[in-house]
């Protein structure tokens, strides 16, 4: 694996020097339970390798970018979300709520989520 940094949260744990609740697993993407769930279901869906954040892995590896799309669908179907909805979030730098800077995106859902943003 490449392009793999030493002090993140999230390569630590495609490394398995953390654990983690896999629910899915490819050679280039990882599924896993959240530690602080905000809903029933809440899966973080990540590349093994290291991006900041989804802009920077969208610029760098667009196949790759899908792929954890894909799986985010995936997770959303095996997790029975599909019928009543979820969602999938990307947050994004500080402002946008990212706390750990490996790009990740949360799969949702399990109850009504209500509205995406306070009016």
């Amino acid at each position: 694996m490449r392009n793999v940094t030493a002090d993140c949260l999230f390569c630590r744990i495609v490394a398995g020097e953390i654990p983690a609740t896999v629910v899915q697993s490819t050679d280039r993407v990882l599924a896993f339970r959240d530690i602080d769930p905000k809903a029933p279901v809440h899966v973080l869906v990540i590349p093994r390798e290291h991006h900041a954040d989804v802009a920077s892995l969208a610029a760098a590896d667009p196949a790759l970018a899908g792929e954890v799309l894909a799986m985010a669908g995936e997770v959303a179907t095996a997790e029975g979300l599909r019928d009543d909805g979820f969602r999938v979030i990307f947050n994004t730098g500080p402002n946008g709520g990212q706390e750990v800077f490996h790009v990740h995106a949360h799969v949702v859902g399990g109850r009504p989520l209500g509205r995406m943003l306070p009016s």
